[in-house]
């Protein structure tokens, strides 16, 4: 399988990006069982979401969050990569706070 890349910008200071992140790591961690291992600004992501193997990385950079992970195939890409578009999308809203956030993962 190949590599889908994914960027995610965002207005928000960094370390306030990776609480936010890490929220929604937890999320998946608790729903599908997706393991994340963090070095610095970045992570490393395992499991299985969906039945698909699930293998990514990210790094939250100034400006975004920029990663990439299996390409589920060309029948699942756009609704993957919508997926991540709208979860990240939705942790990064500098709208919310980081209490708000727990209801807009579900």
């Amino acid at each position: 399988m190949g590599t889908m890349k994914f960027e995610v910008p965002h207005s928000l200071p960094k370390d306030e990006v990776k609480k936010r992140v890490e929220q929604l790591l937890q999320y998946w961690g608790s729903k599908y069982g997706v393991k994340a291992d963090w070095a610095g600004d970045g992570a490393k992501l395992m499991g299985k979401v969906m039945g698909i193997n699930l293998d990514a990385s990210f790094t939250i950079t100034d400006k975004a969050v920029q990663g990439e992970g299996t390409d589920p195939g060309m029948l699942l890409r756009s609704q993957a990569k919508s997926y991540l578009q709208k979860k990240f999308g939705a942790v990064l809203d500098p709208g919310k706070s980081l209490t708000d956030l727990k209801s807009t993962l579900d």
